[in-house]
């Protein structure tokens, strides 16, 4: 059994670059595959190992001060579910393309315990942040559909779609949570009054709100091998 972690956070890392090797160096010795994406505004990764080698991964980077509180989420899988690791340097550790700063301003997080009853309110616009095709496998009662392909044409949707909403409550989600970083504090900054986003993104809802009080419906897309997760973190049969 290996276990799977994943884990974002915003934060100034202006020597990303000097990270980069250190990294690269710790996880082959400890047998850890997957991609850590290193930027200025912060680190985002999803990676996978032993138990052992999970621990000292997260002990590692925890050893930089600016992750000494570095969170995640843990998960199994019965075999790795990526081929090598990738430790790259970007200018974004998730590419929206237009300047944004969730460092300072973000929307108001929502526990997944109290996600339901805000999702169900009829004033309240459910977006969901993700690309069309990981809506079509599995998304919540009432969401919408923002029909992109990638997600750097999400402020083109706010624009074209939501921009005579400014005064509704806008109750956003993604998978881990990274994009709704963006995307509540882009739609605070357009002038939105009231943005909501789920806390710990829908693989947290899945983990905590059991099946009969669920109102996600089919699977969550998820970026490796394993392809979906549903309820409970299980993996979907291939």
């Amino acid at each position: 059994m290996y276990q799977v972690i994943a884990f974002y956070k915003f934060v100034p890392l202006p020597d990303c670059a000097s990270m980069q090797q250190p990294i690269i160096d710790f996880c082959e010795k400890n047998g850890i595959k997957g991609t850590i994406l290193l930027a200025p505004e912060g680190i985002n990764s999803t990676i996978a190992g032993t138990p052992d080698g999970i621990s000292n991964i997260v002990a590692f980077l925890r050893s930089y001060p600016p992750l000494s509180d570095l969170p995640y989420k843990l998960s199994n899988a019965a075999e790795y579910p990526f081929k090598r690791l990738k430790v790259r340097i970007k200018k974004e550790i998730v590419t929206m393309k237009v300047p944004v700063n969730p460092i300072n301003l973000v929307g108001r997080y929502v526990k997944p315990k109290d996600w339901n009853n805000l999702i169900q309110r009829e004033d309240v616009i459910v977006v969901d942040t993700r690309n069309s095709y990981e809506y079509d496998i599995g998304t919540f009662d009432r969401a919408i559909d923002p029909k992109t392909n990638i997600f750097s044409e999400f402020p083109n949707y706010v624009t074209t779609h939501l921009a005579d909403k400014k005064d509704r409550p806008i109750a956003m989600f993604c998978t881990g949570g990274i994009r709704c970083e963006k995307a509540t504090s882009y739609l605070l900054d357009q002038g939105f009054k009231e943005v909501y986003h789920l806390d710990g993104g829908i693989l947290k809802y899945l983990e905590e709100i059991p099946e009969e009080q669920s109102l996600w419906r089919g699977e969550c897309f998820i970026f490796d091998e394993r392809e979906a997760l549903s309820t409970g973190l299980k993996n979907r049969k291939k």
